[in-house]
């Protein structure tokens, strides 16, 4: 089941998203920065257990951004990525939003849901905003996706 993140969530969502933060292949985003952006999140939900999350952070008045997508090992594999997109694609959506990126090392993952591939360039709020915390700035190796709403 896919929902909002709850307050009482962001623990987990900090736990999952840091065990890929730890690996190289997500931005850390401290408990703060979590509890912080709660509203941004979804999480997927089996049996209880919080096995994927996924942001939708609004960046520009007509951007927003796919933040923080991570799913357990243990279910990867079986679409919660996918499903986790779609639920921030349709919140888009709802908010008016034009334009979706996200900065991933899975062009391919969001090029089946019809991103396209763009220059980082195009995204300077970005690349000025959270990029410019990373380890491995301004030597960014991921790559920039976008799709239009």
């Amino acid at each position: 089941m896919i929902r909002k993140a709850l307050v009482s969530d962001a623990r987990t969502i900090y736990d999952l998203v840091e065990s890929f933060a730890r690996r190289g292949v997500l931005l850390h985003r401290s408990l703060s920065e979590i509890y912080d952006n709660i509203r941004d999140f979804f999480v997927y939900e089996e049996d209880g257990r919080i096995v994927g999350t996924c942001a939708l952070h609004v960046c520009w008045e007509d951007m927003g951004e796919i933040r923080s997508l991570a799913v357990s090992e243990g279910v990867a594999g079986r679409g919660v990525g996918r499903r986790l997109v779609e639920a921030c694609l349709e919140e888009a959506r709802s908010l008016g939003l034009k334009k979706v990126f996200a900065l991933t090392y899975k062009t391919s993952f969001f090029e089946r849901m019809n991103f396209r591939s763009i220059d980082k360039e195009v995204l300077p709020q970005k690349i000025w905003g959270d990029c410019i915390r990373c380890v491995k700035f301004p030597n960014c190796d991921e790559n920039a996706v976008l799709k239009e709403l």
